[in-house]
């Protein structure tokens, strides 16, 4: 019985090296170093919500500062971490980084008692992010005071739940962001 098909339902699953369907048997191809890089530049540009233009920006200026500072990389999580969006999301204002955005471009925060509608505001130490006083009303800030007191922030934020506000207290690092994606692969990307 060695080599014959089996047809009753008992028999094991004849398992095949190459996934179903017509073009199932077509040989899948290796990823290009290049492929390798853009998946990286995609994954860390798309966790921070940012355009393609103002992504290269952001690198070109941690490429820039290669001789001047010790890790490149760094500097370009620092400069992302200190977008007013990111802030917002990462004080727990927001859900998500999309949703930080949105509060912002429609006028919910200031910014050291001045009011900024600029998602890439870039935030300073000692800056003062406070949910306006006239955005404390509305529907998605009801219940957020209760949010935040369990919610704890980075270590370079601090937040202050019962007056809806947050302070920059410190730099952000690179291990507590934690980004998504490998920072060297995304220079060689925008290094071509």
């Amino acid at each position: 019985m060695k080599g014959e098909k089996c047809l009753s339902p008992k028999c094991p699953m004849l398992r095949k090296a190459y996934p179903p369907g017509q073009k199932g048997k077509r040989r899948r191809r290796n990823v290009s170093e290049y492929g390798k890089e853009l998946k990286e530049k995609q994954k860390l540009r798309n966790w921070y919500n940012l355009k393609e233009r103002q992504f290269r920006k952001y690198v070109s200026q941690a490429l820039d500062s290669r001789g001047k500072v010790e890790d490149a990389a760094a500097e370009l999580i620092k400069a992302l971490e200190k977008r007013l969006d990111n802030t917002v999301f990462r004080l727990g204002f927001a859900a998500s980084r999309e949703q930080a955005r949105q509060m912002i471009s429609h006028g919910h925060f200031s910014v050291n008692n001045r009011p900024i509608n600029v998602p890439s505001y870039s935030v300073k130490k000692g800056d003062v992010i406070k949910v306006k006083d006239s955005s404390v009303q509305k529907n998605i800030f009801k219940n957020i005071s209760q949010t935040l007191k369990k919610y704890k922030p980075p270590t370079w934020l601090e937040l202050n739940p019962q007056s809806l506000e947050g302070k920059v207290v410190g730099v952000p690092n690179f291990e507590e962001a934690a980004p998504p994606a490998e920072i060297s692969a995304i220079f060689e990307y925008y290094s071509r």
